[in-house]
Order: structure tokens, then sequence, then C-alpha cells
């Protein structure tokens, strides 16, 4: 199934394939509407029938929507198109519009070797302030790695691609509760890894784990398998990037082993201290330590004991350069051993699950999607809110809803979800603008089905003289025809009535008489008649007319007597 060329939601036109993701292909596109060039995501044909993977697909979408900074590429719009696959059966595929943006991938960049240190520092300061924008607004990425960050012909700094975010309200939720690993194996924190509650310093760990790749050209691990490789995030400590690359400074390498802690309470606890680290390192100082703020205390928790073994790791490393990696890999009876439990925690639940006896009951930390409809967005907007769920506006024309008032929602009134989730609400713009159909020179049956099939409704017939037009063809429309009306008006129709206006011609010349008949607005046929019983006058004046004065049959005969005796 070829996507170029398709035209999603009457307006996206797709044009050529710039890039494939794990789950989506990304097209240029334009949108005819506003006459900008897109970039448009596709979910994948062989995911689309998947709902688990539309599911995820909307929820990048709701979470990118959110997101509106210059370092982070904007979402402009969402939604699903109904395709024919070559069986010949129907399926939806998801889509994403996105802001176009004219640069490069940063894996790209480094495939091409390591970065300079202060374009590596420029470059992580633009994601770092993205990220600090992001948590901001309780958003962790989870997805941070060189495939989802561009920069601009400008250098501009873009982050993209939110689709794996979820909101810190619901952190709760790991990685082992999914039913697929979210993420890179490459970029994964140790906590991803093992399965543990995810939070805004995974996201620092993953940019520092993109810090390290751009000072030396690959990942600080990496194995025959994604498995081994995360077994190395949690049990292996990193070598410094100097030991690959004698370009980087000492003060560098402080800041990505900092990043690169094991222990999230030893690793930076926000993005702008991450940063201020950043900016010291590329002066040349070797930031100082700090403990554990009040701040990150009171957003994450006191630190566990632990902390302190993962900054002994650390330092053991900056003074020992002796210090290599033993094993590549988890020995066989941790990968059996993972598997058996992976399989008892399936069972479990599915044992669960079954057992479960339905109840109208919603959990606290549930809740149900109000019925909005006939509401104002402002008071729609209000009524989520108390209800701990956010709101996102979109406009949708309707023939029967009022103007500005509320469609409906997406997920549906009733859904139950969780906090924080963003509702779609659907605003009436009234009646969609309908350009009335030329019909003229049909029948009036004709024109009547051509304006029903263009949303309008028939209104009164109204007949007027024609020398031409047959009866009961339309002459004109009111409105007049092509001008634009709401959807639903009403058009009136005015046709001919197959008659002309004869007037009285007693009294005028013949050659005026015929002259009257033949003319653009009678086209009626003289027929000279003479009458020898009546002395002829002067100019042969009509003295009877064969058919009355008024409204008579298109191309009559009309026998014109005049006195010829």
């Amino acid at each position: 199934m070829t996507e170029v060329g398709r035209l999603l939601a009457g307006r996206y036109r797709v044009g050529a394939l710039i890039g494939r993701g794990g789950m989506a292909d990304v097209h240029v596109g334009t949108d005819s509407r506003l006459g900008r060039t897109v970039a448009i995501k596709l979910l994948k044909s062989t995911l689309a029938t998947d709902p688990a993977f539309r599911t995820r697909f909307r929820q990048e979408a709701q979470a990118a929507a959110r997101m509106a900074h210059p370092t982070i590429v904007r979402v402009f719009d969402a939604g699903e198109e109904t395709v024919t696959e070559p069986g010949g059966h129907e399926a939806q595929v998801p889509f994403i519009v996105m802001e176009h943006v004219d640069g490069r991938l940063l894996k790209d960049i480094i495939r091409e070797g390591p970065v300079e240190s202060a374009e590596a520092v420029r470059i992580i300061e633009g994601v770092l302030t993205a990220l600090e924008y992001s948590h901001r607004a309780g958003v962790v990425h989870r997805d941070i790695k060189p495939g989802n960050i561009m920069i601009t012909r400008t250098g501009q700094v873009k982050v993209m691609d939110f689709g794996i975010a979820r909101a810190i309200s619901s952190s709760a939720t790991t990685v082992a509760q999914t039913t697929a690993i979210l993420g890179t194996a490459a970029y994964f924190s140790p906590e991803q890894a093992k399965g543990e509650s995810v939070d805004a310093r995974t996201d620092l760990y993953s940019t520092g784990v993109v810090l390290f790749e751009m000072l030396t050209g690959r990942p600080p691990f990496h194995g025959d398998t994604p498995v081994a490789v995360a077994y190395q995030h949690v049990s292996e400590i990193p070598v410094k990037p100097s030991s690959v690359n004698p370009k980087v400074s000492p003060a560098l390498d402080a800041v990505v082993l900092r990043a690169l802690a094991k222990d999230r309470f030893a690793r930076y606890q926000s993005a702008v201290e991450f940063r201020t680290d950043v900016e010291t390192a590329a002066a040349g100082h070797v930031p100082v330590h700090r403990p554990l703020d009040e701040t990150a205390a009171g957003l994450f928790g006191p630190a566990p004991v632990v902390a302190s073994s993962s900054e002994l790791a650390l330092k053991q490393l900056a003074e020992d350069q002796t210090m290599v990696r033993t094993q590549r890999r988890p020995p066989v009876s941790w990968i059996w051993a993972g598997i058996v439990a992976v399989i008892v925690i399936v069972i479990s639940v599915m044992f669960w699950v079954f057992s479960l006896t339905p109840s109208a009951d919603i959990p606290d930390s549930s809740r149900k999607v109000p019925a909005l409809a006939g509401q104002d967005y402002d008071a729609a907007q209000n009524t989520l809110l108390d209800l701990d769920l956010a709101a996102t506006k979109a406009e949708e024309a309707s023939a029967t809803v009022p103007k500005d008032e509320v469609i409906r929602t997406d997920p549906p009134a009733g859904t139950i979800v969780q906090p924080a989730e963003v509702i779609k609400v659907y605003v009436s713009t009234g009646a969609q603008p309908v350009e009335i159909p030329d019909v003229t020179n049909q029948a009036v049956e004709a024109a009547e089905a051509a304006i029903k099939a263009a949303g309008l409704e028939s209104g009164s017939v109204t007949k007027e003289n024609s020398p031409t037009v047959a009866a009961g063809i339309v002459l004109n429309t009111d409105p007049e025809a092509e001008s634009t009306v709401q959807a639903g008006s009403t058009v009136n129709y005015v046709v001919s009535s197959g008659l002309v206006t004869l007037m009285d011609l007693t009294g005028q010349s013949l050659s005026a008489a015929s002259d009257l008949l033949t003319s653009q607005d009678l086209q009626l046929v003289p027929v000279p008649t003479p009458d020898k019983t009546c002395a002829q006058e002067d100019g042969s004046p009509v003295i009877k007319q064969s058919l009355a004065a008024g409204d008579v049959p298109q191309k009559s005969e009309v026998a014109l007597t005049y006195c010829a005796g």
C-alpha cells in the first residue's frame, strides 16, 4: 500500500518518505489549507491493527501536543484515516502531523565521527533545555537518543518523538508492567532495564549516554543482544570518555560519569543542574560535587543508603586506570531465571484478571470522562480540571450543534481514564460553509438532487416566462449559483414556464408587428393574413390577431390580419 499522494483528513497531502522508525514511517507533506510543509507520521500498516500500538500512537500525539517550545518539534494535528488494504478490507491508520524540520539527525552526525567538545556541549545544552521544559510540564520522554534529536541547518537543537512519554504523576507504572520494552537498549537507564519506576532522572541518564557518544563516537556499552547491553547499564561502570577520545577534558569526564551514575540519587537531579555543570565544564573547570538538594529530595524522596556506593565506584574509576570490564553478558542461569519469573508473573496476572468480579465503583486512581456536549469550551475545561484531567481543544464543523458548543470528546463520555489524561474536546464551528452548485439548464428534479447532495435544502419553485428555455428547466436559483452559504440552507428555484407574454398588436403596421413577434424576447412566428373584404390602408395596419394578448406557448404561430381590398 503506497502512501505517497494520499490525502489525509481532507487537507494533508502525503509526500516522499523521509524517515523510518520502530513503529511508524515519516513522510514530508503539505497542509493544503494553510499552504505549509509538514511532516506526517504514519503508523506502520503491519501494526495498525494492533489496538495496543494504536493506543500508544494516540498517547504520543496527546503528550507531544502539550509541548510548545523552540527546542521541541511541534505537533499540529492527529487523527485516523480509513484505508483499503490490497486484500480489499478496510483498516484504520493513525497519523500525526508535525512541524517539518530542515536539518540532520544527530545519529547521522555522530556516524561521521566524534563531535568536537564545544559543539557537543552546545547540542547537549539544547537537549537539556527541552527536557527542563517537558519535566516542568510533567512529561518524561523515556526515549532520549541521537535518533530523536535533530540539528537544523541554522544549528538549532530540536528534540522529537515524545512517543513513550508518560505524566510524572503516573510514573508508578513500570516498564515491567508493559507488554513490550519501550525505548532503545543502548540508551536505557538502569531503572528502565530493571523494570523499576521511571522519573525525570531517567531522561538525564539517557542524555549522559548521548553526550558520551558525541564525545567518543560510540555509546558507553555495547553487546551482542539488547539484553546484554541492558545488563551492562545495570552492573558495569562506564569508562571515562577521555580513555576513548584523548581530546575530552577531565571536566567533561566528570560530568558524563555523574550523569551515568547507576543510582539515580547519585546522578543529576534536574536538567538545570546538569546544564549548569556542562557550562562549568565547557569553561574548563571541574564541577564541584554538590550534595542532594532539598528540591530534589522533595520531588523524589530521600536518597537510599546505596547512593554512596555508586559515588565511591565513580571515584574509584576516576583514580584507577586499570579497571576493565570482565563480563559482557549475563550468565545463562540469570537469563533462564528471568524467563521463568516473567512466565510466573504473566500467569499470576491472568489468574487475577479472570478472578475479578464486576464492580460499578470507580477506583480512586481512575476517572470517568464526563458528558460535556452542549457546554462551551471553558466550562468543559473547568469540569475536566475538577477531575484532575487535562483538555485540548479541537474544532469541527456541525450542522446540528451551535457554534462554540462541545460536540463530543475523545475518549468519549463514560470512558474510564487515569488522572492527568489529556481529553480532546471537539467544539463546533457551526455549519460548514457550502458552495451552491450551478443547476441552471437542469430539470427541477435533477436540480433538487444536486442541491440535496451538497447538504442544502430545496425551497420554493417560481415560474418565469422564457422564449427559449423549455418548461420545467431551471433558469436560476436564489441564492445564486457558486455563492457560499451555511450547510442546511434553503435554495429557491426559478424555472421556465414554457410561455411568453404576447402583447396586443392591433393598430400596428404589419412590418412592425412582425418584427415584435420575431424579437429575442418573444421568438414567435408571424403569419400575415390579408382580408380582401375591407379597403387597404396605408402601412397595412393589423386589424386582428389570432392569439389574444397574454401568455402563449413558445414558438406559437400568430396570424396577423390586415386589410387588402
